[in-house]
């Protein structure tokens, strides 16, 4: 085999080589996404069935307690699938998801009580659009946006010590800086989450486990960034 021969061969093992991994990380992120719609759509029909439903109604808010309960097992299940999601089946880490998605709309149902339904489709459409093109931008660039998670996060933290501050405080003033920084916090973490998705794509195993907890990461911006705006932008019912 002389030299041109090796070289073309050679180029054709590369070709080969990079269209399997794009094809593998493609694959993992159509993975992810479709956990992630599947997890929205869960809590899109569980805040519907409170709406229509007296009964749920009544088990939800009827009782100051449960909402704080609903609470603290959504976090609960935050952190069990954030820091077990290795050690634990597919299934279940989807089942564990699942059921947080599910609690979470519980929770959520009370924004069709606070808010207008024009401000809730308004906040979706606009939170849609801007998660959908900071994920893009995610994906395609080619910049490390490692220095943007360890930023956006501590803003994350900075957020919750704010968020736990005013709930004592109930200042009008800074809820809505707090929701101001949050839309900024989010977008950057969205970018940064999807990023981190091409290399989750090339883990050795684990990979369905690691999609769901993609998927996790990916609602938890979407839901927060619907959130801030909905809080900034939204009008409430009379």
């Amino acid at each position: 085999m002389n030299q041109l021969d090796f070289q073309r061969q050679q180029q054709g093992w590369v070709g080969a080589t990079t269209v399997e991994t794009q094809e593998r990380v493609r694959t993992f992120i159509r993975s992810v996404y479709a956990w992630m719609f599947g997890g929205l759509l869960l809590t899109a029909l569980a805040s519907l069935w409170v709406v229509v439903s007296p009964a749920m109604q009544q088990l939800i808010f009827g009782n100051r307690a449960m909402v704080w309960i609903l609470f603290a097992a959504e976090m609960g299940l935050v952190f069990f699938l954030s820091f077990r999601i290795m050690k634990m089946t597919a299934a279940t880490a989807a089942s564990v998801f699942l059921v947080f998605s599910l609690l979470n709309g519980l929770t959520l149902s009370s924004i069709f009580f606070v808010y207008t339904a024009a401000s809730i489709v308004g906040a979706f459409a606009s939170a849609a659009g801007m998660f959908g093109a900071m994920s893009i931008y995610g994906l395609l660039t080619k910049r490390d946006l490692t220095s943007w998670g360890s930023f956006f996060f501590m803003g994350l933290i900075g957020i919750v010590i704010c968020s736990v501050v005013n709930i004592f405080l109930n200042s009008t003033a800074l809820g809505w800086t707090i929701s101001i920084i949050g839309v900024f916090v989010f977008l950057g973490l969205t970018a940064w989450d999807n990023q981190k998705l091409k290399a989750y794509a090339m883990a050795p195993e684990m990979r369905e486990n690691l999609a769901i907890i993609g998927a996790l990461a990916l609602y938890l911006d979407f839901i927060n960034l619907f959130i801030f705006l909905l809080r900034i932008f939204g009008g409430r019912r009379d």
